[in-house]
This record gives C-alpha cells, sequence and structure tokens, in this order.
C-alpha cells in the first residue's frame, strides 16, 4: 500500500515508529526485498538518469553478462542470467545463486536483492524497479573496460574498477607484444564459434576474446571477415566456406552441449592453421563473456597459447 493512500493518523504512527526503530527496513511495495530505510546509498547517473542505489550492496541479481565484473569486485549476487550460470569459471562464486529471467519477477522478488544489474529494453523494467533500485545498461554504449568500470560505480568500487583496468591494459599490452614478436606483424587471427550447427565469426567486440586479441593487442583481422563481421558485430557462414575466412590462427569456440562432430570432418581437417597446430579451440561457455574476470581467463589462455 503506498504511503500517500494512508490516513494522516497512520502516516505520524509510521514516522513515530521509523524515528524508534530505525533499524527496520523501509517496506517494499510488496514484501519489504532489498529495501533498507537505514542503509547507506550512493547515487549513480544512469542512461536514464539519477538511480539510488546501495553504497554496500549484499543481494545483487544480474540479468545479463556482467556477472563476472561484479565477481571480480568481489560483490554477493543472489541472481544470475542462464548463459552466466554455465560459465565454469563462475561455478565456485554462484554456486548459491538463482538462474533467473527479467520475466521472473516473483522468483526475484523472493531472492530480495538490494540491487538489480541488466541490459536496457528489457521487460518488465519497471516492475524489477519496485523490487530494488535497477540499473540497465545499453550494451555496447561503453567499450568493454569502462563498461567494467560503469559496473564499479554502481557499487560504489570504482577505484577498485580502474585500477584492475590500468593494470590489465599493461598486462595485455605486454603479453601482446610478445605474440606479435613470435608469430610477425602481419599474421591475422580469426574468432569464429560453432552453435545449434551454425559457425559464426566475430568483429573486434563480441566477446569470445575479441577486445584482447583486436583492441588491447592489436593483431591482425583477416580482410574478409572485417568486411563481413566488423561493423556488425558477427556474421553467420557456413562449415563449407569457412576456409574462406580463417586466419594464420584460428580461435574457435565450441559448446560441450552441442554435435561438435564436425572437428573430424574433412574440411575442418583440411584448414591450415588446424594443420600447423594454429587453431585453438576453447570452451565457449568460458569465452562468452567480456566481463573482468572472464578477460583475465582469456588473457592468460593466450599467453599459453600463442607462446607455448
Amino acid at each position: 500500500m503506498k504511503k500517500w493512500l494512508l490516513p494522516m493518523f497512520m502516516m505520524v504512527a509510521l514516522v513515530l515508529a521509523a524515528c524508534g526503530n530505525s533499524d527496520k527496513g523501509e517496506e517494499n511495495i510488496d514484501k519489504g526485498a532489498g529495501k533498507d530505510s537505514s542503509a547507506e546509498t550512493i547515487t549513480y547517473e544512469s542512461e536514464t538518469g539519477p538511480v539510488e542505489v546501495p553504497a554496500d550492496p549484499k543481494r545483487v541479481v544480474v540479468l545479463s553478462s556482467f556477472v563476472g565484473n561484479l565477481l571480480q569486485l568481489g560483490v554477493n549476487v543472489v541472481g544470475v542470467d542462464s548463459w552466466a550460470a554455465k560459465n565454469p569459471n563462475f561455478q565456485d562464486d554462484i554456486k548459491n545463486a538463482e538462474v533467473v529471467e527479467n520475466t521472473d519477477i516473483e522468483k526475484i522478488l523472493e531472492l530480495e536483492p538490494d540491487l538489480i544489474i541488466g541490459l536496457s529494453g528489457i521487460e518488465n523494467a519497471d516492475k524489477l524497479a519496485e523490487i530494488a533500485p535497477t540499473v540497465l545498461f545499453t550494451y555496447g554504449k561503453f567499450d568493454y573496460l569502462q563498461q567494467f568500470i560503469e559496473i564499479g560505480k554502481v557499487v560504489n568500487k570504482e577505484k577498485e574498477a580502474t585500477e584492475w583496468v590500468k593494470d590489465f591494459e599493461v598486462r595485455a599490452a605486454e603479453v601482446g607484444k610478445k605474440i606479435k614478436e613470435k608469430i610477425g606483424e602481419d599474421a591475422t587471427v580469426t574468432v569464429a564459434e560453432s552453435y545449434n550447427k551454425q559457425l559464426y565469426l566475430y568483429g573486434e567486440n563480441w566477446g569470445r576474446g575479441t577486445e584482447i586479441l583486436y583492441q588491447a593487442m592489436g593483431l591482425k583481422m583477416p580482410e574478409k571477415v572485417k568486411e563481413v563481421a566488423l561493423e556488425p558485430g558477427y556474421f553467420a557462414i557456413s562449415q563449407e566456406v569457412f576456409a574462406d575466412y580463417a586466419g594464420d590462427y584460428v580461435i574457435f569456440s565450441t559448446f560441450m552441449d552441442q554435435d561438435n562432430a564436425f572437428t573430424e570432418a574433412a574440411w575442418f581437417k583440411d584448414l591450415e592453421a588446424v594443420k600447423n597446430g594454429q587453431l585453438f579451440e576453447v570452451n565457449g561457455n568460458v569465452f562468452y563473456f567480456n566481463d573482468a574476470k572472464t578477460l583475465d581467463y582469456q588473457l592468460d589462455f593466450f599467453e599459453e597459447k600463442f607462446l607455448q
């Protein structure tokens, strides 16, 4: 029940009760989930305007690809999307988290979050905001490193996020320099993925390690891949023409729950990168994202594979 609907004498009683017991949380619209009138808050300037969020969030629901950013900052996550739930690198940190979607209003309410983070344009954004402070981001509005800093701002850990970014940029540049020295300045790298019997090529900002390879390290993308995938971010092709897009090196994502029998097919084995031992197969569930935790994993992987 909205406070402005209460009779005046009840309003007075509520105010007196609040003064006499400052640790009691302010009641939420339905059941008091995630809101505490005594908790310290900060204001985050979101895309849609200022949002008052907890200064030290304890129960965060993440409805997007940002889970690894929260985990990197040591923030407790109680709700995650299905893709994050499948990431082996996240398992220890989210073992007690529930898998939810933006349509699971009742389920999210039961988690009693004090903060919700997701992507803009999602259904039920207004209902989510009634449960807890909700911050939504447009994918691609910030580059992958600034996005982490923005997440840091939301959870009052901007300093930690900024320090990590500076350190990561140095580490990635150093590894990139060593890789270029080994494979040559003109060597090309293709990032591809097999999913649901379809092959995809990726540009420079669509996860799968693309941000590190092309942006942080400055490795070269094959011209044919650049023509079709750079602007849209990804491009679907048939297996039969993959050889035309494969660079000197190939980062190839596959998923354990998919049919990957094609790796035994003649067209696959005939790829120059395969013949030269320069196709590096990766777990798609691990490489899918571009959050800070995943970036650390990807950087270690590239250092090991390219420089072995």
